[in-house]
């Protein structure tokens, strides 16, 4: 997956683009993160209750670490077996 899409994933979030989230959302690669950010936005927009947004957002950030640490999450090859 592009590792950019993680940066600006970061950075949408950071500056509450949900515009650009929601087209990173529909553009990226990696569909992890696609549905992290669906749940993220889904929460932002029609959840009342703060902690469950807060939760999601958490668990957004949480996924975006994660691949960043990890280089086979984040490599620009898609693994033959997901072809």
């Amino acid at each position: 997956m592009n590792k950019m899409d993680y940066d600006r994933a970061l950075y949408y979030t950071y500056r509450s683009q949900w515009d650009n989230l929601l087209i990173l959302m529909v553009r990226t690669r990696d569909q992890f993160l696609a549905k992290k950010i669906e749940h993220f936005l889904h929460a932002y927009h029609y959840e009342h209750d703060y902690a469950v947004i807060e939760q999601t957002l958490y668990s957004l950030l949480r996924y975006i670490d994660h691949a960043q640490e990890n280089p086979e999450i984040a490599s620009d090859e898609t693994p033959a077996y997901l072809l």
